[in-house]
């Protein structure tokens, strides 16, 4: 394996694990300001009222997309297995 396809390979999983974690960090993003904003004009400070919501909101996207994930890192892991005879040399 040259330096060159282990630097491929590195980058290959890094995307990967992007691609796999932008969707539930972008939806804690964006229910995190929603619930902020809420706290801000409704001037509740509690802390339950900022985690419940950003809890639910994940676990939601995350049963919601779990297929699609699921689906990437088989192919991934796929693709990988099926090409290990090129890496072990």
């Amino acid at each position: 394996m040259t330096p060159e396809s282990a630097v491929q390979l590195i980058r290959e999983a890094m995307m990967m694990t992007i691609w796999l974690a932008a969707p539930l960090l972008l939806i804690g993003f964006v229910v995190g300001v929603i619930v902020s904003l809420f706290q801000v004009a409704t001037s509740i400070q509690d802390a339950a009222v900022g985690a419940v919501p950003k809890l639910a909101a994940l676990l939601a996207g995350f049963l919601l997309l779990l297929p699609w994930m699921l689906s990437r890192i088989t192919t991934y892991t796929g693709s990988i297995l099926g090409d290990l005879g090129r890496y072990a040399r």
